[in-house]
């Protein structure tokens, strides 16, 4: 077996699997008719299944179904045409049956890959064990009174696909990546919104460390991290408490820790066997799920491009760099922007594509971040980056009052051709003008003009900027070049 020394912690090999529990959505629940939505009042998005009333039985949602098929393509994993709801006897406070409906022996998606970039090592496949259904617990709630805890069930009942890696993981950087290529394609096939602010994107994290070829010491879970961020520190955190304990002389205690985000940490929450007993059995009022080659192939037709299929095709087809091309695919919102913007330029792909990904990338983003907006919330078409870039390539306008055009209709909302017209900013073209110009300037620096006749060439940008002051920044910056040098 090769390692990647460069993975290992003085001397340890850190080991990781996930867990990530990911909201399908849908507009209800995976098993009653209630709205799955985030943000209403407690106990408001409560049906009489939610709640375990006696006789109420549960009809599948279809579109959890469909939508987790979707994320089985996304990851290129098999889609099994059976598989069943089995009941995980467990003490819910938050789920009134007294159990959780979720799939053991039979998941819906078997396998499947995650690719990933190491840190300066090229890419890495994780693999994906499995992709199960089950139904979300509600909340309790403990901070109200000092006496007793209150229970919410709005989010009882709602659908999530439990996606479980390989432990093949081996730093929390490359965790990190993990669950950001797995966030990317949820978003892309449109099967989670993977709003981890929300909820609807929870993280369990099985961690030990084992010296290199041994076999895997004592795991670790932590549970419930809600944050990208909060799972590298949590297993930083870990995986340092974890060699402490072993030099130490001590032994990992294979338990339940949750990480406390202001202090940093890990802290434990419950010893835990090598296999708790939850009494599963098949779910007697739900009948096992048959899936037929049409409804998957149905499914697969209508799959958007993947963003590692998409990126490439960006570098051959656009000609854009490895990370521009990155960048923008990273949200299939973005990337299906991109192209828009591209396919109503009057130069097309070959002329205007790269110059658009800079404006995009630098101008535009620059300015999304500083105040806050969105692509979705901007104010403006995504094609009028296409007709700014359009006025440069046609020589229209210069490149520094393409700026002042963008700054503006960040303001304004109006096209960069109304603004150029309005503010009549047009570039000046015609050559005596530029002459006349230039030759004023000449003729007002005669001193360094004998300079830069004499070898101080660096004035030439003197001589650039007096001109376009003149010309009031209209001026074609190639004709004032060409025209100044023959002059001087």
């Amino acid at each position: 077996m090769i390692h990647n020394m460069s993975n290992l912690v003085r001397g340890w090999e850190v080991v990781v699997g996930l867990e990530v529990h990911a909201q399908i959505s849908t507009r209800s629940k995976l098993f009653g008719r209630s709205p799955a939505e985030f943000g209403a009042e407690p106990n408001t998005h409560v049906c009489f299944y939610d709640a375990a009333m006696p006789g109420m039985l549960p009809v599948l949602n279809g579109e959890a179904i469909d939508k987790t098929i979707r994320t089985g393509l996304g990851i290129k994993g098999t889609i099994n045409k059976f598989s069943r709801f089995d009941r995980k006897n467990y003490f819910y406070p938050d789920l009134p049956a007294g159990y959780q409906i979720s799939q053991l022996f039979f998941p819906i998606v078997s396998g499947g890959t995650i690719v990933i970039n190491q840190q300066g090592c090229g890419l890495k496949t994780i693999g994906i064990e499995r992709i199960h259904i089950e139904q979300d617990a509600g909340k309790s709630i403990h901070d109200i009174t000092p006496d007793c805890s209150y229970i919410d069930l709005n989010r009882a009942g709602v659908p999530l696909m439990e996606i479980v890696s390989k432990p093949d993981m081996r730093s929390s950087y490359e965790a990190m990546q993990y669950v950001k290529k797995l966030r990317m394609i949820l978003r892309y096939v449109d099967s989670c919104d993977c709003n981890m602010e929300k909820g609807s994107m929870r993280i369990d994290a099985n961690v030990s460390i084992r010296k290199p070829g041994e076999p895997f010491g004592n795991r670790v879970e932590i549970k419930n991290i809600n944050s990208i961020k909060f799972l590298g520190q949590a297993l930083d955190y870990e995986v340092e408490r974890q060699i402490h304990v072993i030099e130490d002389g001590a032994t990992v205690i294979q338990e339940t820790r949750l990480f406390d985000s202001d202090r940093c940490e890990t802290r434990s929450m419950r010893t835990k066997e090598d296999a708790a007993d939850y009494r599963y059995h098949q779910d007697p009022d739900l009948k096992p799920v048959i899936l037929t080659d049409e409804r998957i192939e149905a499914i697969r037709n209508t799959m958007p491009e993947l963003p590692d299929d998409r990126r490439l095709r960006f570098i051959e087809e656009y000609g854009l760099s490895e990370v521009d091309s990155t960048i923008l695919t990273e949200e299939r919102f973005t990337a299906d922007c991109f192209e828009s913007a591209v396919s109503s330029s009057k130069f097309g792909k070959q002329k205007a594509a790269k110059m658009i990904a800079n404006w995009i990338i630098g101008e535009l983003f620059a300015l999304l971040n500083r105040e806050g907006r969105t692509l979705e919330t901007m104010g403006f078409p995504i094609e009028y980056i296409a007709e700014l870039v359009d006025l440069i390539l046609d020589k229209t306008i210069s490149g520094k009052i393409a700026k002042t055009v963008f700054a503006e209709v960040t303001v304004s909302g109006k096209s960069p051709a109304a603004i150029v017209k309005e503010l009549g900013l047009v570039q000046i073209q015609d050559e005596a003008t530029i002459e006349s110009a230039i030759d004023d300037v000449i003729s007002r620096n005669n001193s360094q003009v004998e300079q830069y006749r004499a070898g101080k060439v660096q004035l030439f940008g003197f001589f650039v900027g007096q001109v376009m002051k003149s010309l009031h920044g209209k001026g074609n910056p190639e004709m004032v070049n060409e025209i100044l040098r023959r002059k001087l």
